[in-house]
């Protein structure tokens, strides 16, 4: 179904719909629309907007103001150029649109109607309206305390103001239905359908879905492994030395070699050598109105020695007092550990036996609400931080969950493994913390999102139905609008990296001591490809597309916990009664030799970093090509 919208007789596809305040001024909407219509070379964005009828409930408080936007196809092509899009060339080639040149590209047919995939048209214009630009107005209209500064963007001041409630990109009903039914309705062992993915919700979740399927497979060599290991010789705990040493060649290998696959997916999606977009300040930023020397625009400036002070004197101190936290609450744990130990060693049975595990289950969830308080805390300091980019904002935001997360959910594996030296422990412990934070995750992530939809969507349908005489079971264009601005919204795939993220933890930090880690991390990765599908298709809003071309800051905290997996493998190898036989009279000769072979498999990694090429020779030689005829085409222009 693809949704029509009548406007002043004709009839546009709208794609994104914008949400205003219900108390906003009647002459800041009339404002904003004409802005929004008016033509380029006057400032506007020159798109097509229409305010959305009322819907069955509108008997019931509806917000009115919300207004479907559009564009002419020629607008969108044009806008495809403006953002430097990258499409199949006739030479099979990626290269970046060209108005001028668009009969030359691959898929461009006729008018080239189809040429531009929903998610790309959502993106364009996205980026027309962010792109809005203050002209000599000082504030918006009706509303005296959002002040406008000139060349500065208009959408953000209305998002900072609590103007503008949503921006969103509508689904497209029937698209969405043959997503759903390759994607997630049909249970088969294939491959995901990731140019579907990217096709409809963009690169930046396709490399996700892409990574979380590479992961999902590299663990598949481990996870054979783990069984007859653990089946066979688990209980000589002496063994895992070998398991050790294939953690620490499998870690650092699956890394390099997920580069190269990010690298060509990037480049089939056209995004590898897309140049990227000058970065405005983020909606919530703000500081004195300055002079920016860059842009040579007013806007708010704030010292960054300022910014300095309160991270250095504010959020690193508070990030300590967590640790410090975490750490009291794990000697918690280990106090209750001891308590269940003695209770089972004075009258050993069934149910003492079940008691041996409740500690590491409560400890477990504790460590789950923890991360989930911290975050709130995280967000709130680094939003108090005042970081002017959005880039700047997230990377000191993944750096504070990281550090906690980490230490949080690790810091007692390092403890019973390091400290205490006991395997058995370790090993409980690990299948604890690993099964419990897996159920609790699906239930967070899956489950509860559904069951609170579910509630608002039949609430939504039962008005819908008390209006609709006809049986037919789609909803009209106005529902269906209102219904999706009744979801959640998607808050990017933070969450979903930071669980891969503390999964690669579990699996190669401690999983010699526990093969069948992987294992459990396989069948979880399954279950998550289902859920976190169903979610992006059921529960949430359509975000609209990130066109990105790697999993960007991940990729270092991935390599980051490959390093230290090799440090922990090499202990415990260090740690073995098996390697300790070879060394009966002296252990600081031991200590000296553990460390120089951690030493050597630490420049083995970097080595293997220099020899494996981040991207694939054939796409480094098109890339060449195209810069190198690039350069030719310049000349010539010079010359003419």
């Amino acid at each position: 179904m693809v949704l029509k919208c009548n406007l002043s007789g004709s009839r546009f596809s709208p794609l994104v719909v914008l949400e205003l305040a219900s108390d906003t001024k009647e002459e800041a909407i009339a404002w904003l629309l004409s802005r929004i219509r008016d033509k380029q070379q006057n400032g506007g964005a020159e798109l097509l907007v229409e305010q959305l009828g009322p819907g069955a409930g509108a008997q019931e408080k509806e917000n009115p103001n919300m207004f479907l936007v559009g564009a002419t196809q020629q607008r969108l092509l044009s806008g495809a150029e403006e953002v430097g899009l990258f499409k199949e060339f006739n030479d099979g080639s990626m290269r970046g649109f060209t108005c001028a040149n668009k009969h030359n590209f691959t898929d461009f047919k006729g008018d080239g109607d189809s040429f531009l995939s929903m998610a790309e048209c959502q993106y364009i214009i996205k980026h027309e309206l962010d792109t809005l630009r203050a002209k000599d107005e000082t504030h918006v209209p009706g509303h005296t305390q959002a002040k406008l500064y000139p060349g500065k963007s208009i959408i953000r001041r209305l998002q900072s103001k609590g103007i503008l409630v949503q921006i969103f990109p509508l689904h497209e009903q029937e698209e969405l239905k043959r997503l759903s039914f390759s994607w997630y309705k049909k249970v088969k062992l294939s491959f995901q359908p990731l140019d579907n993915i990217r096709h409809y919700y963009g690169e930046g979740l396709a490399l996700y879905f892409g990574f979380l399927e590479y992961f999902t497979f590299a663990l598949v060599p481990m996870a054979l492994i783990g069984v007859p290991y653990y089946v066979f010789d688990w209980e000589d705990y002496d063994k895992y030395v070998v398991f050790a040493v294939f953690n620490l060649v499998w870690c650092t290998v699956i890394l390099e070699l997920w580069k190269r696959c990010s690298a060509s997916l990037a480049y089939q999606w056209g995004t590898l050598s897309r140049k990227k977009a000058f970065e405005e300040p983020r909606p919530g930023f703000h500081g004195v109105l300055g002079f920016n020397p860059v842009t040579g625009r007013e806007e708010p400036l704030y010292p960054n020695a300022k910014r300095q002070l309160r991270i250095y004197l504010v959020s690193l101190p508070f990030v300590l007092l967590c640790l410090y936290l975490s750490l009291y609450v794990m000697m918690i744990y280990f106090q209750m550990e001891g308590w269940a130990l003695s209770i089972h060693d004075e009258d050993p049975t069934f149910w003492t036996g079940i008691l041996l595990f409740i500690p590491s289950i409560i400890y477990a969830v504790v460590i789950e609400i923890m991360n989930l308080i911290y975050r709130y805390a995280a967000e709130f300091l680094t939003e108090w931080e005042n970081h002017r980019l959005e880039s700047s904002y997230q990377n000191h935001l993944v750096l504070k969950v990281l550090v906690f997360n980490f230490f949080n959910c690790f810091a007692s594996l390092f403890y019973i493994a390091f400290v205490m030296q006991d395997m058995v422990l370790l090993r409980q412990s690990l299948a604890t913390l690993l099964i419990t934070s897996q159920i609790l995750n699906q239930f967070m992530e899956a489950f509860l999102p559904y069951w609170l939809q579910r509630r608002r969507n039949k609430k939504l349908i039962r008005k819908v139905q008390k209006r609709q005489t006809l049986g037919d079971k789609e909803l009209p264009l106005a529902e269906q609008v209102r219904l999706e601005a009744d979801m959640s919204t998607y808050l990017g795939t933070f969450d979903d990296y930071l669980e891969l993220f503390l999964l690669f933890g579990y699996v190669s930090l401690f999983s010699c001591v526990y093969p069948l880690a992987a294992v459990l991390v396989v069948l979880n990765n399954i279950t998550e490809v289902y859920s976190d599908a169903f979610k992006l298709c059921r529960v949430f809003k359509r975000p609209f597309s990130d066109p990105a071309a790697n999993i960007g800051v991940w990729q270092l905290a991935f390599e980051a916990m490959s390093v230290i997996a090799v440090v922990t493998n090499c202990a415990l190898i260090g740690m073995s009664p098996q390697v300790k036989a070879y060394f009966p009279e002296s252990e600081t000769q031991l200590i000296l030799w553990t460390v120089a072979i951690e030493h050597g498999l630490l420049a083995f990694k970097f080595i293997l970093t220099v020899v494996i090429p981040d991207v694939p020779k054939h796409i480094q030689i098109k890339l060449a090509r195209l810069e190198f005829e690039s350069l030719e085409a310049l000349k010539k222009k010079v010359k003419t």
